[in-house]
């Protein structure tokens, strides 16, 4: 009898499907791995989110005061405060012209400073301080003046402790208005290059205005002494009782307020004063009186408190129609209780410091925002802003001094200032703008991201509208039509064109098409329309020739006959483009007279809109050119990726082949469409080098395809390596990287939402 195999266990055969156990713990690890991978982006990501947010979150904070000291001064009636740069050497002046300075360590106590002028029984009427100038104007009841340098330093001792000194230095005694009459109010001015000097004079019971040039001649050794020049007497040309003066650190604008509320605007034009304006600032109220009258650091903005306490800033502008600057209200800041009886301005920034009796506002001029307001448990006389701006000084009634600590590094920021329209100085209308650097040290920053926010859209926009048609469509007739042999290579070429540097590209924008399509524009735009005209009529020929001739070519290589045909046309075209220019867009040259054919002149004359060689257009084809590969990759994925099974189905059905991939492949896929598109614009939205280079880089709020931008992300780039750390533009900067975070954040968020709805809608597996 033959022996049979004994049969093979089942668990022998079971354990050739069991998972091994290494298998089990590589596994296991990398799930691990994986897991802790994702936990680590998401807190990178949160990371990166709550370190931009901790950047800027200072930008929205108002100013901090702290109590520093208190210092009782001697009993005396005094009539100016002043302090150095640093405020610890604060100037005190009485009534009587004593100058005395104090030091706020302690250890020198309050120095008093006799300051000659030559003469003696000298008697003063009025007295001036020029912060900035660091100078003290003495007007004497004789009809003079003299204009006093401070002449602050420093010293350091053996320990090399620093120690603030001052050796004031009294200018000569200068003539001006009418001898022997007492001055009322003196008011200067000095830009190196011109000195004006104006008065308020009582004389035999009315008050006159008097205003002087004063000359200095500059050489290399140094500067000579101050010398009268011009003299001009202005009341003739002032209606009503002169009750204030000012004039501005340019030296050549005088305004003078009336009891009756009116403000007389007077320029200097070389040798001559004119009168240019006459105002009344508060004639809406029913008492228009002006109790207080300030210039704003750069003299160029009054601000004004009403008798009854609104506080209103005139700035200068060109009103339209107008081809001189006037006065016009800017600014309406919160009321004051009553008449101003302090008024302090910074020499950093557009702050500045007001109040009556106990209550001290500080406010910023620029957004009319308010920093600090508070009641103090002192009546004030005299207060000054440090010029730091770091320090407040206070003296109150009872002759003490109060010193307290600012902390306010970002006064010109806020959300008003950030996203609002602001009227800035000399500007003729609020505006939106960004120009975060000036020429001088009285500039108003003007740090409106909404320019960049629109040119961020601008350039996108331009760059989708370019290369989401081409994407697509070359997408569908790679996936669907072209041969799969052909196809092989395609893809690839595409996705290593994704893989191009965005610098090189910008480099191309801007030497190469943005000079090139300058002078061709008309037979750009002769392109755009020919070639899809001509594609159309191709496909309807083709489609309607009898099968024998259209079989000749094989199916996916259609594409043959049709390249000849695209390349006569893009070549007539380019050549028909300047016989079309000198067909349509013809000017005449104000210079000579003669007709002209040139588009460049042609569309600011005609249209009214800018023309520049690097513009919207450069960018959104170059741009787009950066796009179009990751549009097609992604697009060309999801369209292959559709069921044969569906395209199969439809063509046994009868269906053509365009039939079938716009009605049935297309919608299947449309989630990976969206998701290609919404993945290119977040591509766009984020370019930086190719707009950098590729336009004027400035940021203008319009959409006219021929000018220029700038983006948020090449904001940051030309701006940060500039900017203080931790100031106010560094801050700025990083809130346009929150804004710009956000905004892809937000069309993430979106698309991932539409693109699942479209998933569920035309689920078919």
């Amino acid at each position: 009898m033959a022996r049979t195999a004994p049969e093979k266990p089942a668990s022998t055969t079971l354990q050739r499907y069991e998972t091994t156990k290494s298998t089990y713990i590589i596994d296991t690890a990398m799930t691990y791995i994986i897991t802790v991978g994702g936990i680590g982006v998401i807190i990178a990501v949160l990371g990166i989110f709550v370190f931009i947010l901790f950047q800027i979150l200072p930008l929205f904070q108002g100013a901090r005061v702290e109590t520093l000291q208190q210092v009782p001064l001697p009993p005396d009636t005094y009539a100016l405060l002043g302090a150095d740069e640093w405020a610890e050497y604060p100037l005190l002046v009485t009534e009587q012209g004593q100058m005395a300075f104090l030091d706020m360590t302690g250890e020198r106590g309050l120095e008093p400073v006799a300051i000659d002028f030559g003469e003696t029984g000298l008697t003063f009427s009025a007295f001036a301080y020029n912060q900035q100038r660091q100078e003290v104007v003495y007007a004497t009841t004789d009809g003079r003046f003299s204009v006093v340098s401070l002449n602050y330093g420093a010293t350091f001792s053996d320990d090399q402790s620093r120690r603030v000194v001052a050796e004031p230095e009294p200018g000569p005694l200068l003539d001006i208005g009418k001898p022997d009459y007492p001055i009322r109010q003196i008011a200067y001015g000095d830009s190196d290059e011109a000195k004006l000097a104006a008065i308020l004079q009582d004389v035999d019971g009315k008050t006159e205005v008097h205003a002087a040039m004063l000359k200095q001649k500059r050489s290399l050794l140094g500067a000579s002494k101050i010398v009268p020049g011009d003299t001009y007497d202005l009341t003739a040309m002032v209606e009503g009782e002169p009750q204030h003066l000012a004039v501005n650190a340019q030296a050549d604008g005088i305004v003078i307020a009336t009891t009756e509320g009116q403000i007389y605007y007077f320029y200097r034009q070389e040798d001559e004063i004119i009168r240019r304006q006459v105002l009344t600032p508060f004639e809406d109220l029913s008492d228009p009186s002006i109790a207080s009258m300030h210039y704003l650091l750069g003299g160029v903005s009054l601000v004004l408190v009403s008798t009854s306490g609104d506080n209103r800033m005139y700035s200068l502008y060109v009103p339209e129609g107008e081809v001189t600057r006037l006065f016009g209200q800017t600014k309406l800041f919160p009321s004051l209780s009553g008449a101003a009886t302090f008024y302090a301005s910074s020499m950093r920034n557009k702050a500045f410091l007001i109040g009556e009796g106990e209550l001290a506002s500080l406010r910023y001029a620029t957004t009319e925002v308010t920093r600090w307001e508070q009641a103090l448990p002192f009546t004030i006389s005299h207060a000054l802003i440090g010029g730091k701006y770091n320090r407040l000084m206070f003296l109150d009634t009872a002759n003490t001094l109060h010193t307290y600590r600012l902390t306010d590094p970002h006064p010109e920021a806020g959300l008003k200032a950030l996203f609002s329209k602001i009227w800035y100085e000399g500007s003729s209308e609020p505006k939106y703008v960004w120009q975060s650097t000036g020429g001088t040290d009285d500039f108003e920053p003007k740090l409106s991201l909404v320019p960049v926010i629109i040119g961020t859209l601008k350039g996108t926009v331009y760059a989708m509208l370019f290369a989401v048609p081409i994407a697509l469509l070359a997408a569908i007739y790679t996936s669907q039509f072209l041969h799969p042999k052909l196809r092989a290579w395609v893809k690839p070429v595409m996705e290593i064109m994704a893989s191009l540097p965005s610098v090189i590209l910008g480099f191309l924008a801007a030497l190469w098409l943005a000079p090139l399509l300058e002078t061709r524009l008309p037979s750009f735009f002769l392109m755009l329309i020919l070639v899809p005209i001509a594609s159309l009529l191709f496909g309807q020929f083709w489609s309607g020739l009898p099968s024998p001739y259209r079989n000749r070519i094989k199916p996916g290589y259609e594409f043959i006959a049709f390249m000849p045909v695209l390349f006569i046309v893009a070549y007539l075209a380019w050549q028909l483009g300047p016989w079309l220019e000198r067909m349509l867009f013809v000017v005449q040259d104000t210079a000579t007279g003669q007709s002209v054919a040139d588009f460049r002149l042609w569309w600011p004359r005609v249209v009214g809109l800018s023309f520049e060689q690097r513009n919207s257009l450069v960018v959104g084809f170059m741009m787009g050119f950066a796009v179009i590969p990751i549009i097609f990759t992604i697009t060309e994925d999801s369209l292959s990726s559709v069921p044969p099974a569906l395209k199969s189905g439809s063509l046994a059905l009868g269906a053509s082949r365009w039939q079938t991939a716009i009605r049935i492949i297309l919608p299947t896929a449309s989630a990976g469409l969206f998701s290609a598109v919404m993945i290119g614009l977040g591509r766009a939205v984020g370019e930086t080098m190719i707009v950098l280079m590729a336009t004027g880089n400035t940021p203008i709020m319009d959409f006219n395809i021929f000018s220029g931008m700038r983006t948020l992300s090449a904001n940051i780039a030309v701006e940060l390596p500039e900017a203080p750390q931790f100031g106010t533009l560094y801050r700025t900067l990083f809130l346009g990287a929150m804004v710009l975070f956000l905004m892809t954040f937000l069309v993430n968020t979106v698309a991932e939402i539409v693109r699942q709805r479209l998933r569920e809608r035309f689920r078919t597996v």
